[in-house]
């Protein structure tokens, strides 16, 4: 009868625990969101704290191997913040590389989440450092082949590395490291990338300052399906270094280059 108690009690204990986090996750981000142009800054900062309180909290939990479900709604909740124009115009980005200091710690193999790290982090709330440190501690968990197209992460670190460091020594080995993992694959998508990375890479070594791997670099941002902004600074940087983008009748973004580099 005992041994009966404990097998029902463990699921039981579990399911509650799942349950508290779900229930812990919604209500302040939701206040948060829904908070317009009629809140004061004072209020909205006070609940950005409490949005950080949260997230450190869940930085804690056990997660009794539902890591994959956690991560899947702490990502739900960042897009939310994210997504949230005017209020972000106001408080600022600070909470970016929180959310996903608790997504890549119970779930390094979620790709997507390194796309959004990289854009929220390094380019919104201008902290690179804590966006490729983040990348970098997840790596550590990957290979060529786990997850599918893990190639992407060493391309979006070499990213933060050459635009928001200046770091080109350390970008051309992210974005060669990424063409020596895309080109275990066959396919012609994973071939470009192998293609691109490693011209990339090649200019860098040759050329540390290259604006060409620069604005090959924007351009990676500009056609990596971001948003409005992201698109609109991605296109000034380019412009600013001398090159043009012209939008084809399809809707492709076509990079042309200035005649020196």
């Amino acid at each position: 009868m005992l041994l009966s108690r404990q097998a029902f009690a463990t699921p039981f204990v579990i399911c509650m625990c799942i349950l508290g986090v779900g229930l812990i996750q919604f209500p302040q981000l939701q206040k948060l969101i829904n908070r317009k142009q009629s809140a004061s800054l004072e209020t909205l900062e006070k609940e950005i704290k409490t949005e950080n309180l949260r997230l450190n909290f869940l930085k804690k939990t056990p997660s009794f191997s539902y890591n994959n479900l956690i991560a899947d709604l702490v990502y739900l909740n960042f897009l939310q913040y994210f997504g949230d124009d005017e209020v972000r115009d106001k408080t600022g980005y600070s909470l970016s590389p929180e959310y996903f200091e608790v997504i890549l710690e119970r779930d390094p193999r979620f790709l997507a989440a390194y796309r959004s790290l990289s854009i929220s982090t390094s380019l919104y709330a201008a902290m690179p450092e804590r966006a490729i440190a983040l990348s970098e501690k997840g790596l550590k968990s990957l290979s060529p082949s786990v997850p599918e197209k893990s190639y992407y992460i060493w391309r979006y670190k070499g990213v933060d590395e050459l635009l928001f460091l200046g770091n080109a020594k350390a970008a051309q080995q992210s974005f060669a490291t990424a063409a020596n993992w895309a080109s275990n694959f066959s396919d012609e998508e994973s071939q470009l990338i192998a293609n691109t990375s490693q011209k990339t890479a090649e200019f860098l070594s040759r050329n540390p300052n290259s604006k060409y791997a620069q604005i090959s670099t924007w351009a990676m941002v500009l056609n990596n399906h971001v948003d409005e902004r992201t698109e609109k600074r991605a296109i000034k940087e380019i412009e600013a270094l001398g090159g043009k983008v012209v939008t084809t009748p399809e809707g492709i973004n076509k990079i042309i280059f200035p005649p020196k580099d």
